[in-house]
């Protein structure tokens, strides 16, 4: 069986309960019990923390456990604008604190509508499953990694993965951290985007990248639809496309705040998190 594992602040904590309710809706309940939730947080308190895994058991998943963890020292935040530092604890989980086979991470910004572990029974034993990022698509053709392509040009066309989503043997854990730490250190000048450029880093230089099919880190676009037309350039995929078991709010307008454009999916999540919020409202923790 697997982890679902994700980092929560307490700037995230809600958004997190709605996307680890929404992971479970998509679980048959044999699944949930014999899964795991596995949180990892630089900024919950005891009480929080308490909200945090009374959910998951209401949701119905067999074990819980959270750790709290400080980031690497070498953490790199070159964007910080709606980003925190806690982006880079994704990296922090171990073989023992997940105690499963096998790690399912998952955003807090994400929707799910489908069965997540899916790509678990594809995955090959030395490898990171993940999904090719749709604004930032290969390197040398975007933002993500700004030089890299000129100091090494045999990278141009590489596929570049969102960090959203990823699927990741145990086995995989110490090397992912080992070799995030090495591209933190040594490639430095290369990242724009945080923790994932740094793990694009590490599998350019690794070969440790297992694609995962798209559908599984689809990204929300009609936002970015109402303000302008540079999403219909940048997508490999008609926009009206809506096959997505993850739908993914990248961006600084997330759909739990008052000023998020009230898209169809934004209409979809909300839904989720009214549900969340009335179960927080029962137990008195809202």
């Amino acid at each position: 069986m697997y982890a679902i594992g994700m980092c929560v602040d307490a700037r995230y904590l809600l958004p997190a309960l709605v996307t680890l309710g929404s992971v479970a809706d998509h679980l048959p309940v044999a699944d949930r019990r014999e899964s795991a939730v596995r949180v990892l947080t630089n900024g919950l308190s005891p009480g929080q923390a308490a909200v945090v895994e009374s959910f998951a058991r209401r949701c119905g998943f067999g074990s819980f456990d959270l750790r709290w963890q400080a980031p690497p020292r070498e953490s790199v935040m070159a964007d910080t604008a709606y980003i925190s530092v806690a982006t880079y604890l994704r990296f922090g989980f171990t073989p023992g604190f997940l105690d499963r086979p096998f790690l399912i991470y998952v955003d807090a910004d994400v929707h799910v509508r489908g069965d997540i572990s899916a790509p678990l029974a594809r995955l090959p034993e030395h490898r990171i499953g993940a999904v090719q990022d749709e604004f930032n698509p290969a390197v040398g053709q975007c933002p993500a990694l700004p030089g890299l392509a000129e100091r090494w040009p045999h990278l141009v066309g590489r596929p570049y993965f969102n960090a959203g989503m990823l699927w990741a043997p145990t086995v995989m854990l110490a090397p992912m951290r080992a070799g995030v730490q090495r591209a933190l250190i040594g490639g430095r000048e290369y990242i724009k985007h945080n923790d994932q450029c740094a793990l694009n880093l590490w599998l350019l230089s690794s070969g440790a990248a297992h694609p995962v099919e798209p559908v599984f880190n689809r990204f929300e676009v009609d936002r970015f639809l109402d303000r302008g037309d540079w999403v219909r350039r940048v997508l490999r995929r008609p926009v009206t496309r809506r096959d997505g078991r993850v739908v993914h709010f990248v961006g600084s307008q997330k759909p739990w705040m008052r000023a998020c454009p009230g898209t169809e999916d934004v209409r979809v999540y909300r839904r989720q998190m009214r549900r969340t919020l009335a179960h927080l409202g029962r137990v008195g923790a809202r």
